[in-house]
């Protein structure tokens, strides 16, 4: 063979040995990149199923207190009540004033436990959150806080008419009790500031105390903060969390719109 001729033969090799190289390359690339978008979108659809169970869930929950509440209302309440009037009868009738003293007693404890009865079946039948905006739910929590006097609470809004989905809603609020709660029985605080921030892609909720704050690495993986932020995120929201000792804490809630 002539050197020309290997010549060739070399770089003719080469060129295929590169073009092969480079096919196993591309190959393998369109394979990494068919691979993310492959668990991308199970990651999408692994979400939109979370998303869908939360609103199945909290519809099931609805429902289901409700339907506790109504029967403590119309099947329990009505018993007691019907206990209530036989031992106010048996007071009349009887004349032995220590049997009276007895009867009165228990007539005391059923009409105690129908008044409690009454508020649990009131509370389990409520559709506050249902039948009120974002605003006029935090609004009221704020007013329960003031009649209280546990602390001295805030509230800003700039899109008081905002709407959201019952979930969202529903979830937000929830979030916002638990963190007054924490605030006032952990922390200590005696202020609570809240924002709910509007603008035309995104409702932001700012949540501020000024307690007595925690390590957020030390604490962070706490049930009630655990679910918080897996609350937000069902939701397709973000959930950031500050705290420094002596200073507070601040809580911040950012979901799409």
């Amino acid at each position: 063979m002539r050197k020309e001729e290997l010549i060739g033969t070399i770089i003719l090799f080469n060129v295929f040995f590169i073009a092969f190289v480079s096919a196993i390359i591309i190959y393998m690339r369109n394979y990494q990149i068919k691979k993310k978008q492959h668990n991308a979108m199970l990651q999408i659809q692994h979400e939109e199923h979370q998303k869908e169970l939360l609103s199945t869930q909290i519809e099931i929950q609805r429902q289901t207190m409700q339907h506790i509440g109504r029967e403590i209302h119309d099947n329990v309440g009505q018993k007691l009540t019907l206990a209530s009037l036989y031992t106010q009868q048996l007071a009349f009738e009887n004349k032995a004033p220590q049997i009276n003293e007895a009867i009165d007693n228990i007539s005391s404890i059923i009409n105690q436990s129908l008044s409690e009865l009454r508020e649990l079946s009131k509370s389990l039948t409520d559709d506050t959150i249902e039948a009120n905006s974002i605003h006029q739910l935090i609004s009221l929590e704020v007013k329960k806080l003031k009649e209280l006097q546990l602390c001295s609470v805030s509230f800003e809004n700039n899109k008081p008419e905002l709407e959201l989905p019952y979930h969202q809603k529903s979830i937000v609020f929830r979030i916002l009790q638990e963190f007054i709660q924490n605030s006032i029985k952990h922390a200590h605080c005696d202020a609570i500031t809240i924002e709910l921030m509007t603008n035309s892609n995104s409702v932001q909720l700012v949540i501020k105390d000024n307690g007595k704050g925690f390590d957020t690495q030390m604490n962070s993986t706490g049930i009630g903060l655990v679910n918080m932020k897996k609350r937000a995120e069902l939701i397709g929201g973000t959930f950031h969390l500050m705290s420094e000792h002596n200073t507070g804490t601040q809580l911040t809630v950012s979901l799409p719109l």
